[in-house]
Protein backbone atom coordinates (compact mmCIF):
# COMPACT_ATOMS: atom_id res chain seq x y z
CA UNK A 1 0.00 0.00 0.00
CA UNK A 2 0.92 3.62 -0.62
CA UNK A 3 2.19 5.51 1.78
CA UNK A 4 0.65 8.99 2.59
CA UNK A 5 3.20 11.43 2.08
CA UNK A 6 3.00 14.63 4.60
CA UNK A 7 4.62 17.99 4.36
CA UNK A 8 4.86 18.22 8.13
CA UNK A 9 6.80 15.37 8.35
CA UNK A 10 10.49 16.69 8.07
CA UNK A 11 13.84 14.68 7.94
CA UNK A 12 17.09 16.21 7.72
CA UNK A 13 19.78 14.56 6.23
CA UNK A 14 23.65 15.66 5.69
CA UNK A 15 27.37 14.37 6.21
CA UNK A 16 28.02 13.39 10.24
CA UNK A 17 28.72 16.66 12.11
CA UNK A 18 26.98 18.77 9.42
CA UNK A 19 24.67 19.94 11.97
CA UNK A 20 21.45 17.88 11.99
CA UNK A 21 21.30 17.37 15.92
CA UNK A 22 22.29 21.01 16.81
CA UNK A 23 19.79 22.74 14.12
CA UNK A 24 17.19 20.06 14.47
CA UNK A 25 15.79 20.80 17.96
CA UNK A 26 15.77 24.88 17.26
CA UNK A 27 14.01 24.42 14.14
CA UNK A 28 11.44 22.12 15.61
CA UNK A 29 10.81 24.74 18.31
CA UNK A 30 10.52 27.04 15.81
CA UNK A 31 8.40 25.73 13.82
CA UNK A 32 5.65 23.82 16.95
CA UNK A 33 7.30 20.82 15.82
CA UNK A 34 8.74 18.08 17.93
CA UNK A 35 12.05 16.42 17.50
CA UNK A 36 13.78 12.77 16.92
CA UNK A 37 17.30 12.10 16.86
CA UNK A 38 17.43 8.69 14.92
CA UNK A 39 20.93 8.19 16.49
CA UNK A 40 19.68 8.74 19.73
CA UNK A 41 16.64 6.22 19.40
CA UNK A 42 19.04 3.42 18.28
CA UNK A 43 21.18 3.89 21.32
CA UNK A 44 18.36 3.73 23.76
CA UNK A 45 16.79 0.79 21.94
CA UNK A 46 19.93 -1.00 22.54
CA UNK A 47 21.26 0.39 25.46
CA UNK A 48 24.43 0.55 23.39
CA UNK A 49 26.53 3.41 21.44
CA UNK A 50 26.62 3.87 18.14
CA UNK A 51 30.58 2.79 18.03
CA UNK A 52 29.62 -0.52 19.94
CA UNK A 53 27.06 -1.24 18.13
CA UNK A 54 29.17 -1.12 15.02
CA UNK A 55 31.83 -3.10 16.84
CA UNK A 56 29.44 -5.62 18.16
CA UNK A 57 26.68 -6.44 15.88
CA UNK A 58 28.19 -4.87 12.22
CA UNK A 59 26.58 -2.16 10.06
CA UNK A 60 23.59 -4.46 8.84
CA UNK A 61 22.42 -4.72 12.33
CA UNK A 62 22.99 -1.50 13.03
CA UNK A 63 20.75 -0.18 9.78
CA UNK A 64 17.82 -3.09 10.70
CA UNK A 65 17.18 -1.06 13.80
CA UNK A 66 17.34 2.30 12.37
CA UNK A 67 15.30 1.49 9.46
CA UNK A 68 12.22 0.51 12.26
CA UNK A 69 12.99 4.02 13.72
CA UNK A 70 12.59 5.53 10.46
CA UNK A 71 9.82 3.71 9.72
CA UNK A 72 7.90 4.50 12.72
CA UNK A 73 8.91 8.13 12.80
CA UNK A 74 7.44 8.17 9.27
CA UNK A 75 3.64 7.58 10.76
CA UNK A 76 4.01 10.79 12.59
CA UNK A 77 3.65 14.23 12.16
CA UNK A 78 5.00 18.06 13.08
CA UNK A 79 7.82 16.53 14.05
CA UNK A 80 11.67 17.21 12.69
CA UNK A 81 13.29 14.01 12.21
CA UNK A 82 17.71 14.14 12.65
CA UNK A 83 18.86 11.17 10.08
CA UNK A 84 22.04 9.76 10.40
CA UNK A 85 24.79 10.49 7.85
CA UNK A 86 24.18 7.17 6.32
CA UNK A 87 20.62 6.85 6.98
CA UNK A 88 20.08 7.15 3.10
CA UNK A 89 22.52 4.42 2.48
CA UNK A 90 19.63 1.97 3.23
CA UNK A 91 17.16 1.29 0.02
CA UNK A 92 14.33 0.26 2.32
CA UNK A 93 14.96 3.58 4.25
CA UNK A 94 15.70 5.90 1.67
CA UNK A 95 11.70 4.99 -0.02
CA UNK A 96 10.31 5.08 3.65
CA UNK A 97 11.88 8.66 3.25
CA UNK A 98 10.80 9.84 -0.16
CA UNK A 99 7.47 8.50 0.05
CA UNK A 100 6.43 10.11 3.67
CA UNK A 101 8.06 13.28 4.10
CA UNK A 102 10.05 16.33 2.92
CA UNK A 103 13.71 15.71 2.86
CA UNK A 104 16.66 18.92 3.64
CA UNK A 105 19.65 18.84 3.02
CA UNK A 106 22.63 20.14 5.92
CA UNK A 107 25.44 20.82 3.51
CA UNK A 108 29.17 21.69 5.38
CA UNK A 109 32.58 22.29 3.43
CA UNK A 110 34.48 19.10 3.27
CA UNK A 111 37.18 20.68 5.23
CA UNK A 112 34.60 22.18 7.85
CA UNK A 113 33.46 18.47 8.47
CA UNK A 114 36.92 16.60 8.63
CA UNK A 115 37.86 19.09 10.65
CA UNK A 116 35.23 18.25 13.44
CA UNK A 117 35.14 14.63 13.14
CA UNK A 118 38.68 14.55 13.44
CA UNK A 119 38.31 16.04 17.06
CA UNK A 120 35.90 13.37 17.89
CA UNK A 121 36.32 9.98 18.33
CA UNK A 122 32.52 8.71 18.70
CA UNK A 123 31.83 8.24 15.23
CA UNK A 124 32.24 4.26 13.76
CA UNK A 125 33.93 6.23 10.53
CA UNK A 126 36.76 7.37 12.68
CA UNK A 127 38.15 3.97 13.24
CA UNK A 128 40.10 1.32 11.54
CA UNK A 129 39.64 -2.11 11.62
CA UNK A 130 41.64 -2.91 15.08
CA UNK A 131 38.90 -0.49 16.83
CA UNK A 132 41.64 2.48 16.53
CA UNK A 133 41.08 6.17 15.74
CA UNK A 134 42.57 7.04 12.37
CA UNK A 135 44.53 9.93 11.97
CA UNK A 136 43.63 13.25 10.16
CA UNK A 137 44.60 12.75 7.40
CA UNK A 138 42.93 9.44 6.94
CA UNK A 139 39.79 11.44 8.20
CA UNK A 140 39.92 13.42 5.47
CA UNK A 141 40.46 11.09 3.34
CA UNK A 142 37.58 8.65 4.47
CA UNK A 143 35.11 12.00 4.49
CA UNK A 144 35.83 12.66 0.78
CA UNK A 145 35.34 8.83 -0.10
CA UNK A 146 32.17 8.63 1.67
CA UNK A 147 30.50 11.97 0.62
CA UNK A 148 31.36 10.97 -2.88
CA UNK A 149 29.02 8.09 -2.80
CA UNK A 150 26.41 9.77 -0.50
CA UNK A 151 26.18 13.06 -1.65
CA UNK A 152 23.87 11.98 -4.99
CA UNK A 153 21.65 10.65 -2.51
CA UNK A 154 21.60 13.18 -0.16
CA UNK A 155 20.88 15.64 -3.19
CA UNK A 156 18.24 13.55 -5.05
CA UNK A 157 15.73 14.40 -3.07
CA UNK A 158 16.06 17.47 -0.87
CA UNK A 159 13.48 20.16 -1.41
CA UNK A 160 16.16 22.69 0.59
CA UNK A 161 19.75 22.21 0.23
CA UNK A 162 21.44 24.86 3.22
CA UNK A 163 25.00 24.96 3.86
CA UNK A 164 25.17 25.43 8.18
CA UNK A 165 28.85 26.11 8.17
CA UNK A 166 28.49 29.52 6.33
CA UNK A 167 25.85 31.32 8.21
CA UNK A 168 25.28 31.72 12.24
CA UNK A 169 22.97 28.95 13.42
CA UNK A 170 20.36 31.75 14.41
CA UNK A 171 20.23 32.82 10.66
CA UNK A 172 19.85 29.56 8.98
CA UNK A 173 17.31 27.67 10.70
CA UNK A 174 15.31 31.39 9.92
CA UNK A 175 16.01 30.44 6.44
CA UNK A 176 14.70 27.12 6.85
CA UNK A 177 11.46 28.18 8.74
CA UNK A 178 10.42 30.37 6.00
CA UNK A 179 11.18 28.10 3.55
CA UNK A 180 9.20 25.00 5.31
CA UNK A 181 6.58 27.81 6.13
CA UNK A 182 6.26 28.47 2.16
CA UNK A 183 6.20 24.83 1.26
CA UNK A 184 3.82 24.36 3.66
CA UNK A 185 1.29 27.29 2.51
CA UNK A 186 1.96 26.33 -0.77
CA UNK A 187 0.72 22.82 -0.55
CA UNK A 188 -2.32 23.82 1.48
CA UNK A 189 -3.00 26.35 -1.33
CA UNK A 190 -2.48 23.97 -4.28
CA UNK A 191 -5.20 21.25 -2.16
CA UNK A 192 -8.14 23.54 -2.92
CA UNK A 193 -7.02 25.47 -6.34
CA UNK A 194 -4.86 24.78 -8.76
CA UNK A 195 -1.97 27.11 -9.19
CA UNK A 196 -1.51 29.34 -11.91
CA UNK A 197 1.05 28.53 -14.44
CA UNK A 198 4.64 30.19 -13.20
CA UNK A 199 3.30 31.37 -9.81
CA UNK A 200 5.20 28.63 -7.98
CA UNK A 201 8.75 29.40 -6.49
CA UNK A 202 11.00 26.22 -5.76
CA UNK A 203 12.37 26.38 -2.27
CA UNK A 204 15.91 26.46 -2.22
CA UNK A 205 18.73 28.24 -0.27
CA UNK A 206 21.39 29.84 -1.73
CA UNK A 207 24.28 30.11 1.31
CA UNK A 208 25.41 33.66 2.36
CA UNK A 209 28.27 34.79 4.27
CA UNK A 210 28.77 35.51 8.10
CA UNK A 211 30.25 34.00 11.17
CA UNK A 212 30.53 30.25 11.00
CA UNK A 213 28.46 28.28 13.70
CA UNK A 214 29.66 25.76 15.82
CA UNK A 215 27.25 23.20 14.61
CA UNK A 216 28.80 20.06 15.41
CA UNK A 217 26.60 17.22 16.12
CA UNK A 218 25.50 14.84 13.50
Amino acid sequence: MQATKKANLIFLTGFSTAGKSTIGPILANALGFEFLDVDKEVIDIEKKSVNDIFAEKGEAYFRTIEHEVIRKASERENVIVALGGGSLEHDQSFEVIKQTGTLIYLKSELETLTRRLSAKDDRPMLKNESGEKISAEEVALRVGQLMATREARYLSHALISVYTDKTPIGKTVESLVRQIEKHLKDLSTSSTASPAAGDSEPASSTPSTGAAAPAQAS
